[in-house]
């Protein structure tokens, strides 16, 4: 059977079943077309021909409303998002997502790119528009002699640590094992390695993209330089990246690791210690706090600890902290890297209704240690990416990810299951970050819901960013990211 003899192929049968009107095989222009959503948000209707046609240019498979793996695909990792495409392109390869891309510029179509799911604010899907879902393209190789990795858009953090990590190698990746390489890493890339070998960004070598003209790129710090500036912190702003290359470095799995836990009633103390010797950590440290309220323990205050190095220098690193307060349980010992780096994952599992709200710390001070205990509430959870070392050192508009001054960027989360509980603890959230903020400056796109001032945020990376928008996606067709207007 000639799999572009679209009527007979097994997509189409999904198609019939959702849609009765697409069972007529002679695209003829005059047929009731399918209701979706333009890049305004105004309502638009879809060409029957328009969609066969999509549908023949496919190796993977278009799904819409009413096929079997339609609710699978929309579903993304926040519970909170529940919405539904008009299409989506599930693909296997560039020219798959080629045409999706093509199809939703011809169409003025909104458009959303799944690449592991796990938006925050839930970006990666839309309400009547197309979905572009990589999660299909998901395989990661490694070429131990280059140093390098080769990661598909659709591939999750877990798949790029364990393949490195079978070749003795590793690179940047983020503390939740189940999140995908390509919001990841667009957006910067913070990890319990950044302070050695810097954000994701600052390893990534290469990547293959397609842009708003549906042009499959190869870009680098030789091709096409101003879009490879991009991509590296501005977000899904710019196209969809099918491959990412990240240098891999040698790297001993069995590292000094883990979690150090003491009662709420010592954090002042354990604060007030990290907040003065924070910025005397060695590069091969990676020291930072968490406050929440633990099932068995109580409200506690732990730090998670990785140190790439010497087990016996980081022991000696670690002991100042660790003689702060007796902890009611210390984790830290010499064991394998995954299982710090999946530890979140059953805490921050799909399905879970969330938010999150975020912001970049430039310098500890008291008046921040008061305001984070001040304000804890135990329903809520402080989180962390720490920063400095490497991630300090690359220059502030080397790549478009503009916080290279910050410290650590704390994270303000909640999680629940009842719908019910939305505006409860969306509201709690708010508060708790009210009250830090001002300490902070900035944002992490990636996690914050309600950031709207992107120029601010971007900082002196703005104006180029705008430039490089207007080259590559003058209509603004990717923009459901922390978005970047094309200038004029």
């Amino acid at each position: 059977m000639d799999r572009r003899d679209f009527c007979k192929t097994s997509i189409v049968g999904g198609l019939v079943t959702a849609y009765p009107l697409l069972t007529s095989c002679s695209g003829e222009r005059g047929a009731p077309g399918i209701p979706a959503v333009s890049l305004d948000g105004s309502s638009i209707e879809l060409e029957t021909a328009a969609i066969r046609e999509l549908g023949e240019a496919l190796d993977g498979a278009l799904l819409m409303a009413g096929d079997g793996d339609y609710d699978t695909a929309r579903t993304i990792w926040n519970g909170m998002h529940d919405k539904r495409p008009a299409l989506i392109v599930r693909a296997v390869n560039s020219n798959d997502v080629s045409e999706a891309v093509s199809f939703a510029r011809d169409n003025n179509l909104l458009l959303a790119v799944r690449g592991g799911g796990h938006s925050w604010p839930g970006k990666s899907v839309c309400e009547g528009g197309l979905m572009i879902d990589l999660s299909v393209m998901n395989g990661v190789r490694v070429d131990r002699e280059a140093q390098r990795a080769f990661a598909q858009g659709g591939a999750w953090l877990v798949t790029l640590d364990s393949t490195a990590l079978e070749q003795g190698m590793v690179t940047t990746a983020g503390v939740v094992s189940h999140t995908g390489v390509g919001g990841f890493t667009l957006g910067g890339g913070f990890g319990r390695l950044n302070r050695k070998y810097g954000l994701a960004i600052d390893n990534v070598r290469g990547a293959e993209i397609i842009t708003a003209d549906g042009q499959i790129r190869r870009i680098s710090a030789d091709q096409e330089p101003d879009l490879f500036w991009g991509i590296r912190g501005g977000g899904g702003n710019f196209g969809v990246v099918t491959e990412f290359e990240y240098q891999v470095y040698p790297f001993d799995r069995n590292v000094l690791s883990g979690t150090i836990v003491w009662s709420m009633a010592d954090a002042r103390d354990v604060l007030e210690f990290y907040a003065e010797a924070s910025t005397r950590y060695s590069d091969e440290m990676y020291v930072g706090p968490v406050m929440a309220q633990h099932p068995e323990l109580g409200d506690v205050i732990m730090m998670d600890v990785v140190y790439n190095g010497d087990p016996s220098a980081g022991e000696r690193e670690l002991a100042p902290l660790r003689a702060v307060a007796a902890p009611l349980a210390d984790g830290v010992m010499v064991q394998d890297y995954m299982i710090l780096q999946t530890m979140n994952d059953v805490a921050f599992g799909h399905g879970i209704r969330s938010y999150a709200k975020n912001g970049m710390v430039r310098e500890w001070s008291q008046g921040l240690v008061d305001a984070l205990l001040d304000a804890y509430d135990p329903r809520l959870f402080l989180a962390n990416h720490v920063a400095g070392g490497a991630v300090k050192r690359v220059g502030e508009t080397d790549t478009a990810f503009p916080h290279r001054n910050a410290e650590i960027m704390l994270v303000f989360a909640s999680g629940w299951q009842d719908p019910e509980q939305d505006d409860q603890m969306i509201s709690a959230t708010r508060a708790y970050f009210d009250a830090i903020e001002p300490f902070m400056g900035g944002y992490y796109d990636n996690i914050d819901f309600d950031g709207e001032e992107a120029a601010g945020n971007y900082g002196p990376a703005y104006e180029r960013l705008t430039r490089v928008k207007a080259q590559y996606d003058p209509s603004n067709l990717f923009r459901l990211n922390s978005n970047i207007e094309p200038v004029a």
